[in-house]
């Protein structure tokens, strides 16, 4: 930890930088040639650093963003061309927070019951966990150029991170149908036409305006700050488990199918699949 000028840089793995200034915690996902997409260790380290905020006395607020044009391109694909990583995590970590969990799960676990003002400042492309993420947050801004796909039926697989609820809470049913069948993109002013965004700002000023946000939710009291976070969690927490319940069993039915198989391969060699011979797709 490094005091510099009032803020504080923390030692952390080389994909995910963090800083303090006025009680304000910023997460930066730092994996741009990758655009911020979700591996292991990202998952592992987001997850440890929400906790760690959650547990610090001194964080009021937490802003998430990231490097880069993208926010997040959603699950690394080059992993998950293992079929096999991310059904072996949520087979074994199950949906409960419990000990030793890594992975998708242990991120979705933290931002479940992460219980102070969480805000995005999403700076480009969000896709998959980078679209579905915000959800979770208590407060998104959208740069203009920012755009969102949720990929999951174009992949062969389920929604996640509690997005089969979620979406049609923020939306309303018949927008969120529109979202998780057609994998359309959706752009940053329909983003918070659907409200799963707050504000679209210019690119420039996205950053210096989310922790603007932040910075008023910091000068209250952190105890009633959390307070107010879990009472709102508390009301939709035994749905959002029940949601991830449902959305991580059929994962484990439909990840490795010939479907999703041909779906990922089509994706790493720029083609479009191809679903016509596949018996049940």
């Amino acid at each position: 930890m490094h005091p510099i000028a009032g803020w504080r840089l923390w030692q952390t793995p080389p994909m995910l930088r963090i800083t303090d200034t006025n009680r304000v915690r910023t997460l930066t996902l730092d994996r741009p040639e990758a655009l911020n997409a979700f591996d292991t260790a990202l998952y592992d380290a987001l997850a440890g650093a929400l906790r760690d905020a959650a547990a610090d006395p001194g964080v009021a607020v937490v802003v998430l963003t990231a490097s880069g044009r993208a926010f997040s391109a959603g699950q690394d694909l080059g992993e998950m061309a293992g079929l096999g990583v991310l059904s072996d995590q949520v087979d074994a970590g199950e949906t409960s927070a419990g000990q030793g969990m890594s992975g998708f799960p242990a991120l979705l676990d933290a931002l479940e019951t992460f219980d102070k003002p969480l805000i995005a400042a999403v700076n480009g492309l969000g896709v998959g966990i980078g679209f579905t993420i915000l959800a979770h947050c208590d407060l998104a801004l959208v740069s203009s150029a920012a755009r969102f796909r949720a990929p999951f039926c174009p992949l062969g697989v389920a929604p996640e991170a509690a997005s089969s609820l979620l979406f049609p809470q923020r939306m309303g049913w018949q927008r969120a149908s529109w979202v998780l069948f057609s994998g359309a993109w959706v752009s940053a002013e329909e983003a918070v036409e659907l409200g799963v965004a707050w504000k679209v700002c210019e690119p420039e000023q996205l950053l210096d305006e989310a922790l603007e946000v932040a910075a008023t939710f910091a000068r209250w009291p952190i105890p009633s700050l959390v307070a107010t976070k879990r009472a709102m969690l508390h009301a939709r927490s035994a749905e959002v488990r029940e949601a991830r319940a449902t959305e991580d069993a059929s994962f484990i039915q439909l990840v490795g199918t010939p479907a999703n198989i041909e779906a990922v391969t089509a994706f790493l060699e720029k083609r479009d699949p191809d679903f016509s011979g596949i018996p049940g797709a």
